[in-house]
């Protein structure tokens, strides 16, 4: 791994720990195992190494999307089970350090307008998931509704993460799925 790579994953895990606020020079150094020069010589500013960090964790989880994507180009199941599965992966989550700091990248996105385009490239992976998904199911218009699934799963998981309980995804899914087709 080059040394910007490292700093880049260091980035990442010490936001998922601490929070953006708690991201500091000495913090990335001492996670990355590199010197304060090799972080100022490939970071300029702290917004450019985050906006760096959010297109890293963007481009992996398009490629992992798109490969779980794949996987559901012919499952042929109903809307419920496809519901009930998300579901499942949605309860199986442990919220480790590389599930939140995507959450605390999100968040500083809405405070900072130069991370927006490593953010909508995220969501943008999420929404041809969710097209393809719903385009595999037979729903109508599945462009259209990409985006409120998006948004409906990722709502749900911050409730559990900030409460502690899985809220009931498949039920919300069926409902706004089968709603949309009114």
């Amino acid at each position: 791994m080059s040394a910007r790579e490292a700093i880049l994953r260091a980035a990442l895990k010490v936001v998922g720990e601490q929070g953006v606020a708690g991201l500091t020079n000495r913090r990335i150094v001492a996670e990355a195992g590199v010197s304060l020069g090799s972080l100022t010589y490939h970071f300029p500013s702290q917004t450019e190494l985050l906006r760096q960090a959010m297109l890293l964790f963007a481009a992996e989880e398009a490629k992992k999307l798109t490969e779980l994507a794949e996987t559901h180009r012919t499952d042929g199941i109903s809307v419920e089970e496809a519901a009930v599965a998300v579901e499942q992966v949605l309860t199986r989550m442990t919220f480790t350090t590389d599930d939140i700091a995507p959450l605390e990248l999100y968040l500083q996105a809405g405070r900072d307008p130069e991370l927006r385009d490593a953010t909508q490239r995220c969501f943008a992976a999420y929404d041809e998931l969710a097209t393809t998904v719903l385009t595999a199911l037979g729903v109508p218009d599945p462009q259209r509704l990409a985006g409120p699934v998006v948004a409906l799963i990722a709502g749900l998981q911050l409730r559990r993460l900030a409460t502690g309980e899985a809220p009931p995804a498949a039920t919300a899914l069926t409902m706004l799925i089968h709603g949309s087709n009114a």
